[in-house]
């Protein structure tokens, strides 16, 4: 593969620093949580940086994915992908992540939605990074307080 773009990014300070990418615009304060043993100060944590991530580019390996499911771009329309990354603590210093990627679309119906997720979840970069070294779930949103398991 050819390398198209590559992101720069320093943490400084562990859990309760900061992360600034080489071109400043991203500049975080980081806090740990209070579930972690922190203070839940204003900053944001990795998780959260994890998940904004892996959303961010999950909803857009979509685009791609349609196509293969039989949908047009069209009818991602007013969607969007949730992601909730799990922080896990096993034995002393034996630490992992789980995600959980929900998809709210209300023009897609649900099974053709579980379809474009699954589809997704083969092309997306993070998907790929992940595989086989977390546990990540599917779903789709049925609506604004429910799922249903991809």
């Amino acid at each position: 593969m050819d390398r198209l773009y590559t992101a720069e990014a320093s943490a400084y300070g562990q859990r309760t620093g900061a992360v600034i990418t080489s071109d400043d615009r991203l500049d975080l304060q980081l806090s740990r949580p209070k579930d972690m043993g922190g203070d839940d100060g204003p900053g944001t944590n990795p998780e959260q940086l994890f998940a904004a991530g892996y959303a961010a580019c999950f909803h857009s390996a979509m685009r791609y994915a349609v196509r293969d499911v039989g949908l047009s771009s069209k009818e991602l329309e007013g969607s969007h992908v949730t992601a909730r990354v799990h922080f896990l603590k096993g034995a002393p210093a034996e630490f992992g992540l789980a995600v959980d990627l929900e998809l709210t679309a209300p023009l897609i119906e649900p099974d053709k939605a579980r379809e474009l997720m699954a589809r997704t979840h083969q092309i997306c970069p993070y998907s790929k990074a992940t595989a086989g070294n977390i546990d990540v779930r599917l779903t789709v949103a049925k609506h604004p307080h429910s799922a249903e398991r991809a």
